[in-house]
């Protein structure tokens, strides 16, 4: 449990939320929504270099934001509760990578990437179950992508 959610832990999640409505943010937050690795080579390849340097770009600048968010909450700058209450995404982008996520960090050689997220997501079990639910969105999507292709 953590500390009692106070207005200062509003007014932090008001701004993160600002943040995430930055123009370029948008962008890069709609292009990793519509990006579904096939495996930890896909999610290396655009660590390294990405496809154009653009989606690089825009994979570092939705990685960093929801790392530095869930340092937050793991440093007790902002409760837990109540950033757990302020939406899904967190849960929808580490989905997108958690199949993979220790053989990223080993061929990425980035043995911390997503380690706070997927710390923070997995906290409890209401963070449990929301990354179950979105792994299985993602497993849906990977597999309607695949057949797409």
């Amino acid at each position: 449990m953590s500390k009692k959610p106070t207005a200062e832990d509003a007014q932090i999640i008001m701004r993160l939320y600002d943040l995430r409505r930055e123009t370029e943010m948008r962008k890069a937050r709609a292009w990793f929504a519509g990006w579904w690795p096939r495996g930890a080579d896909d999610v290396v390849q655009m660590m390294n270099a990405g496809t154009t340097p653009q989606e690089n770009a825009w994979f570092r600048q939705v990685s960093g934001y929801w790392d530095m968010a869930a340092s937050f909450v793991l440093r007790g700058a902002l409760n837990e509760e109540l950033f757990f209450d302020s939406g899904a995404e967190l849960w929808f982008i580490l989905a997108k990578v958690h199949p993979f996520l220790k053989e990223i960090r080993e061929k990425g050689k980035s043995p911390y990437y997503f380690q706070r997220v997927e710390k923070v997501a997995t906290s409890t079990k209401d963070g449990r179950e929301r990354l179950k639910m979105m792994l299985k969105r993602g497993e849906a999507r990977r597999a309607a992508a695949a057949k797409a292709s």
